[in-house]
Order: C-alpha cells, then sequence, then structure tokens
C-alpha cells in the first residue's frame, strides 16, 4: 500500500472482530519494525511485551478494568496486543548493553569511534538526568516513536490497531513483575481488524489543513 494511503485509511479500531486472527508472518513484520524504531542516541529504552492467546489477553485486561473497563473489549477480542514499556533509568548496565551490541554489529572502526559512542551517548542522558530534569519524559518520548512506527506500520499490511493510554499501569507493572526488571508500563497497542459494530471505521478522517499545520519558508 502507499504509505500516504495507509496513514489515511487508518483509524483507531473501537471494536475488533473476535474470529479473525492477523498472521504470523504479518505480526512478525511488526516485531521487526519496533526492534528497527529510532530513538535519540540509539538509546533503545524499550521493552515489549505481546499478548495473543486468551490467556495472555486476560492478564492485559487486567489492566483495563474499573474505571478503564471500556477498554477491555479491545484488548480480549484483539488478535495481538502489545504492552509498551519503558525503562525507568537509562542505567550504565543498560548503557553497556546497547554499546557491546552496537559493537557486534560492526558500528565501530576502532575502539576511539565506540569511546567516542559511549560519552556521546551518556552525555545526552546526564542532560536529561540532571540538567534538564527530564529523564523519565525523554525515554517515553522514544517509546512513543516505536508506538507510531507499528501503527503506520500496521496500517501499511491492513491491520487495524487501538492505541490505549487508558490502562491500570500499576495493575500491569505488578502483573509482569516490571519494577524488578527497571521497566514501567507505558501504553497498549492492539492488532486485528475492525468488527462491524466498529462505528469508526466508516467515519471520514478528519485533520486540520494543511495551512494550518504546515509552515513552508
Amino acid at each position: 500500500m502507499n504509505i500516504l494511503a495507509a496513514a489515511t485509511k487508518r483509524h483507531t479500531a473501537k471494536a475488533y472482530d473476535p474470529t479473525r486472527r492477523v498472521p504470523d508472518e504479518l505480526m512478525q513484520q511488526i516485531y521487526g519494525l519496533l526492534r528497527n524504531s529510532p530513538s535519540s542516541v540509539n538509546s533503545q529504552p524499550w521493552h515489549f511485551i505481546v499478548a495473543s492467546t486468551p490467556e495472555a489477553k486476560a492478564r492485559m485486561a487486567k489492566g483495563a478494568q474499573g474505571g478503564f473497563s471500556y477498554n477491555e473489549a479491545k484488548i480480549v477480542n484483539a488478535s495481538h496486543v502489545i504492552l509498551f514499556c519503558v525503562r525507568a533509568d537509562a542505567d550504565q548496565q543498560h548503557l553497556d548493553q546497547v554499546l557491546e551490541q552496537e559493537q557486534r554489529d560492526g558500528r565501530f572502526r576502532d575502539e576511539a569511534a565506540k569511546a567516542g559512542q559511549a560519552k556521546g551517548r551518556l552525555g545526552y542522558v546526564n542532560l536529561h538526568r540532571y540538567t534538564q530534569k527530564d529523564l523519565p519524559q525523554w525515554l517515553e518520548k522514544q517509546v512513543y516513536i516505536a508506538l507510531g512506527s507499528a501503527m503506520l506500520g500496521a496500517a501499511n499490511l491492513g491491520i487495524d490497531t487501538t492505541p490505549m493510554e487508558g490502562i491500570d499501569v500499576a495493575t500491569l507493572d505488578a502483573e509482569f513483575g516490571l519494577h524488578e526488571r527497571g521497566l514501567t508500563s507505558l501504553v497498549m497497542l492492539s492488532f486485528g481488524y475492525h468488527a462491524e459494530t466498529d462505528f469508526n471505521a466508516g467515519l471520514p478522517k478528519s485533520r486540520l489543513a494543511e495551512q494550518q499545520v504546515f509552515t513552508f519558508l
């Protein structure tokens, strides 16, 4: 699909057909998109928990109870659900892990290049930790880049999605033991094919006019 056509056709699904499943080979492409998403200084401060069985989706749905119950059906009736998690801190262990992976992937011509990358990335981390004092928010921004990549990629594959910030992050953190792993849940994304009852599927897309959102110099 043409990328602009995919973006125009994409909508947030409000109801899913529980009888339809996204083929595994398409979901593998989504996983690849997530893993290859860009992030500032290649910080990659994310972790993705995937639920595709009724039992796994029921665990995810524990985060959509009470005041968030309006999202429960979008979880249990979807084909796949991914919980986007963010690192609580860009600690040295994580930074070292990223650096060593970069070396294995052949990104450094010599030790000086490796040391320069490590210094530059730590400089940005410390800028947000100590100077701007917004490290958690900065890390979350990187995860939202991955969210956008997954949504557009899914639309290009003909897959419907629903991003959900209306989730009980404390319940999900406890359910999946995230704090013990230095993580916290951030946002959830359902994948599948919309049901005929999805009112949003038939509505025209509405965006502000080009002249309102662009300044061409």
